[in-house]
C-alpha cells in the first residue's frame, strides 16, 4: 500500500510526514486520479438524478485526490526538492486534463442543469441551493457548454496554461535561489546586528560568508540600512531582475503566450477579454469598476509619493550624490527620514517584535476575539522549522495549525495561506489543517520588524477564515470566496496589531522582557501612514498593469505594454511596480489573482470599514460584533454572495474614503 493512500492514524489525521516519500507521490496521484474518474463516470452514468445523488456524491467523489494534492503542493511550494518540482511539471497538463475531463463529461452537465433548472421543487436548503449554483456556474465558466472543436481547443489552452504556468513559478525560484551578494566586513559592519545576523544565516545556508540574498526579509532591510550606494543598486537591480535575466528562467515569453491563451479562453466562452470573464463572479464584476477605484486612490497616492520624493531627493543630495532619486535610493533615505521625524529605528523597534512575542499578540487576540484556544504539539512535520497548534473551544477541537515561518532555499518567496484539509460536515464532520508559509529571515532569536509582523497577524487572518469554517459542504468551506473577498478576513486581522493594549501587552523585548517603552509605543503607531504614498503606487501601478493586460486585445510584448502603462499613470522615476511581469507570480504563477490583483485593495475597502465596526462599538473585542463578524464572514465561506455576507455583518456598503484614510491620503485626495 501507498502510505498516501493509507489510513492515518496519526494524531489529529496529520500526514505521518517521516514515512512519506517524493516517490510515493506519483503512483499516489495516479490511482486517486483513478479512483476519482471512477466515481465521477458511477455518477454521470448511474439511475442518480437528486440533489444527494449528483451534487453531493461529486463532494466526495474526489477525496482520496483532495487528501495526496494537499499534502503534495503544500510541500512543493514550501519545501521543493528536484523531485517534487519534476512531478509538478509532470502533474500540470495530467491535472488540467482530468479538470477539463469532468466538466466536459456532456451526461454529467446535463443532470447538473436539470436539476438547477428544476430547482424549486427540490426542497434545498438556502446552502445547498448555493451549491448548486456554484456547481453549475463552474461547469459553464469551464467550457461544459461548448461543443466539437470549440471545447477541443478549450481543453488544450486549459493545458497549456497549466504547464506555463507551474513553469513561470519554477523559474522565479531558480532566479531567487541563483543570486547572492557576498559582504566585505566592512559593509557587514555598517548594517545594524539584525541584518548582519540575517546575512550571515544566509550565508551558512550556501556554506559562505555572510551574503544578500534575494529573499524579501533580508534584501529589503538590506535596502533600508546599507550606506553602500553602489551596493544598494546591485542588489535592488538583481531584485527587479528576476524572471528576465534570459535563458532557461526568463519569464518574459511565457508571459506573453499565458496572456494570449487566456484572451483565447475568454473568447471560446463568449467574453469580450479575459479581465470581462474573470471579474464576472467577483464583487467589482468589470473592469471598469476595477479601474475606477484604482484611478480614484491613485492621484492621493501619486500626490504624496511626488511631495515624499522630493524630500528624499533633498537628502540624496545632502550626502553628496547629484541625484537623481532612484528605485534603490528610496528605501534608504525614507529610513533615515522616519528616524528623523518620528524617532523611530528600526534596529530599536525590533528587540520587541520577536516572532514568539508576535505569535504571543496573535494568538491572544483570536483567544479574545473567538474564544480559541492553542496548544502547541509535537511534530514530526514536513520540515524541522515547522510548529504545529492545536486549536480548540471550549474544549473541543477546531484545527490544526501549522506555521512555517523562516527563509530557506527550498521554498519559494512571499507568505500564504493554504488547507491540507478543509472543513466540511458532509460524510461526517470533518476539522481543518491549515498552514501559514512565511519566509522571515531566521535568527537566534527571530525578531520582526513591523512590516512582517503585519504579515503575521495578515496570513493568520486568512487561517482564521479556514478554521472558523462551519458550513456542509467542502465547496465554499473557508477560503473558498469571491477573490476581491478573500482578503477581508486576512487585512482585517492585521488591525489587531494596531491597538496599543495588544502591543503594550506583547511588545517585550527579547532579552529583557521589558515591555516596549510608551513615547516608543506611540511613535510606532503614530508613523502608521508613514510612506504610504510610495506602498500605494507600488502596489497600484502593478495591479493597473494586471488590468490593462487582461483587458482588450493581448499585448505581443507584455514588456512594451507594461511601459505604456507606466507612462500613462505618470509613475514616479523613483518607484518601481512591486511586481514587475517577469516576477509577478499572483499573476502568471496559475490563475488566482489573474486580473484580480486589485483586490487587496477592494477588500482594504472593506476591511478598514469593518474594524470601524469595533471602534464604533468602543471596544475592539467588543463580543457582540466579534459574533457577527465570524457568524457572516469567517464562518460563512461562500454560502452566500460576498456583497450579502458583509451587508448581513456591517448594515451598509463602504465608500473608497475608509481606505484613504487608514493610509493617510484624504488630505491628497
Amino acid at each position: 500500500m501507498n502510505v498516501l493512500l493509507e489510513k492515518w492514524d496519526t494524531p489529529f489525521g496529520l500526514p505521518p510526514f517521516p514515512a512519506i516519500r517524493d516517490e510515493d507521490f506519483g503512483p499516489a496521484f495516479d490511482e486517486a486520479l483513478a479512483r476519482a474518474r471512477a466515481a465521477i463516470s458511477a455518477i454521470a452514468e448511474g439511475p442518480a438524478q437528486d440533489f444527494a445523488g449528483v451534487i453531493e456524491a461529486l463532494e466526495l467523489a474526489e477525496a482520496d485526490l483532495d487528501r495526496v494534492a494537499g499534502v503534495f503542493y503544500n510541500l512543493a511550494g514550501a519545501d521543493s526538492t528536484e523531485a517534487r518540482e519534476a512531478l509538478m511539471r509532470e502533474l500540470a497538463p495530467k491535472m488540467s486534463a482530468f479538470s477539463s475531463e469532468v466538466t466536459n463529461n456532456k451526461a454529467l452537465f446535463a443532470k447538473i442543469e436539470a436539476l438547477w433548472q428544476g430547482r424549486e421543487a427540490l426542497g434545498l436548503t438556502a446552502e445547498q441551493l448555493r451549491v448548486l449554483e456554484l456547481y453549475r456556474r463552474m461547469f459553464v465558466r469551464s467550457g461544459a457548454a461548448l461543443e466539437g472543436a470549440a471545447a477541443e481547443r478549450l481543453t488544450a489552452v486549459k493545458a497549456r496554461l497549466a504547464v506555463l504556468g507551474t513553469q513561470f513559478g519554477q523559474n522565479l525560484l531558480a532566479d531567487e535561489r541563483a543570486w547572492h551578494m557576498e559582504l566585505a566586513e566592512a559593509d557587514l559592519a555598517a548594517l545594524p546586528g539584525f541584518v548582519q545576523d540575517a546575512a550571515r544565516a544566509a550565508g551558512a545556508e550556501k556554506g559562505l560568508g555572510p551574503v544578500v540574498t534575494l529573499n524579501r526579509s533580508l534584501i529589503v532591510p538590506f535596502l533600508q540600512f546599507s550606506p553602500n550606494r553602489g551596493l544598494r543598486e546591485t542588489a535592488y537591480e538583481a531584485w527587479a531582475a528576476r524572471g528576465a535575466n534570459g535563458g532557461e528562467t526568463d519569464n518574459r515569453a511565457i508571459a506573453a503566450e499565458i496572456l494570449a491563451l487566456r484572451a483565447e479562453r475568454a473568447g471560446l466562452l463568449g467574453y469580450a477579454d479575459f479581465a470581462a470573464f474573470k471579474l464576472e463572479p467577483e464583487m467589482a464584476k468589470t473592469p471598469a469598476a476595477v479601474r475606477d477605484l484604482l484611478n480614484r486612490v491613485w492621484e492621493p497616492a501619486r500626490a504624496k509619493a511626488l511631495a515624499d520624493a522630493a524630500v528624499l531627493e533633498a537628502m540624496l543630495r545632502a550626502d553628496g550624490f547629484a541625484g537623481p532619486l532612484e528605485p534603490w535610493d528610496w528605501r534608504y533615505y525614507s529610513e533615515k527620514r522616519r528616524k528623523a521625524e518620528h524617532d523611530l529605528d528600526e534596529a530599536a523597534l525590533k528587540p520587541y517584535l520577536g516572532l514568539e512575542a508576535m505569535l504571543g499578540a496573535m494568538f491572544d487576540c483570536a483567544s479574545r476575539l473567538f474564544g480559541l484556544e492553542f496548544r502547541e504539539i509535537a511534530g514530526p512535520f514536513y520540515h524541522p522549522d515547522v510548529r504545529g497548534w492545536e486549536v480548540t473551544r471550549q474544549g473541543s477541537h477546531v484545527a490544526v495549525f501549522l506555521g512555517d515561518y523562516f527563509a530557506r532555499g527550498s521554498k519559494r518567496s512571499g507568505a500564504w495561506c493554504s488547507a491540507m484539509r478543509s472543513q466540511r460536515k458532509l460524510g461526517g464532520e470533518v476539522r481543518p489543517i491549515v498552514v501559514n508559509v512565511c519566509n522571515f529571515a531566521k535568527g537566534e532569536p527571530c525578531l520582526l520588524s513591523y512590516d512582517d509582523a503585519r504579515t503575521l497577524f495578515h496570513e493568520f487572518g486568512h487561517a482564521l477564515h479556514q478554521m472558523l469554517s462551519d458550513v456542509t459542504y467542502g465547496f465554499i468551506s473557508g477560503t473558498s470566496v469571491a477573490r476581491d473577498f478573500v482578503e477581508l478576513p486576512s487585512q482585517l486581522y492585521e488591525h489587531w496589531l494596531e491597538v496599543p493594549a495588544v502591543l503594550e501587552a506583547h511588545a517585550r523585548h527579547h532579552e529583557t522582557g521589558e515591555p516596549m517603552p510608551a513615547d516608543m509605543l506611540k511613535r510606532l503607531l503614530d508613523a502608521a501612514t508613514y510612506d504610504q504614498g510610495f506602498a500605494t503606487v507600488e502596489f497600484v501601478a502593478s495591479a493597473m498593469v494586471d488590468l490593462e493586460f487582461h483587458t482588450g486585445a493581448p499585448p505581443a510584448d507584455p514588456m512594451q505594454r507594461q511601459a505604456e502603462v507606466l507612462e500613462s499613470l505618470g509613475m514616479p522615476r523613483a518607484i518601481r511596480m512591486r511586481h514587475a511581469t517577469p516576477h509577478f507570480s499572483h499573476v502568471f504563477s496559475g490563475d488566482g489573482y489573474s486580473a484580480g490583483y486589485y483586490s487587496y485593495m477592494w477588500s482594504e475597502v472593506m476591511d478598514a470599514d469593518a474594524f470601524a465596526a469595533f471602534e464604533e462599538a468602543g471596544d475592539p473585542f467588543h463580543p457582540e460584533v466579534a459574533a457577527r463578524l465570524e457568524r457572516f464572514i469567517l464562518s460563512a465561506g461562500g454560502s452566500e454572495e460576498a456583497e450579502a455576507l458583509y451587508l448581513k455583518f456591517r448594515g451598509r456598503m463602504p465608500g473608497v474614503e475608509a481606505l484613504l484614510k487608514g493610509r493617510g491620503l484624504l488630505d491628497a485626495a
